[in-house]
């Protein structure tokens, strides 16, 4: 069974919105850092944002503040990532990712233990 499922990608124009979903099973997303990053084609993943742990901590990469917000749903352990005023430069696989542990900087990837398949989001006119 896989751990992580994101959904909710997809082709918009600049200036929509879109709302990622990342759905856990068998992890929780309750205890240590969660986080979205993406992948543009030929760049490294970078982070996008998290939240450190239990405190509840939220980390934003500057070209989406403002823009971008990231929550989570502790019943149903489900993450989200509402993403406003989209811009071409947003394109890119997006990933849910969870940490064995809490991080105060969250945006790292190689602090992630477990990860989503991906969920493609292209903006485009």
């Amino acid at each position: 069974q896989v751990p992580l499922v994101e959904s909710g990608g997809g082709l918009v124009q600049p200036g929509e919105s879109l709302r990622l979903s990342c759905a856990a099973s068998g992890v929780s997303l309750d205890h240590g850092a969660i986080g979205w990053f993406r992948q543009a084609p030929g760049k490294e993943r970078e982070g996008v944002s998290c939240i450190s742990g239990t405190d509840g901590g939220i980390s934003y990469t500057g070209s989406v503040k403002g823009r971008f917000t990231i929550s989570r749903d502790k019943a149903k352990n489900t993450m989200y990532l509402q993403m406003n005023n989209l811009k071409p430069e947003d394109t890119g696989v997006y990933y849910c990712a969870v940490s064995f542990r809490i991080w105060v900087y969250c945006l790292i990837p190689r602090q992630y233990d477990y990860w989503g398949q991906g969920t493609q989001v292209a903006v485009s006119s």
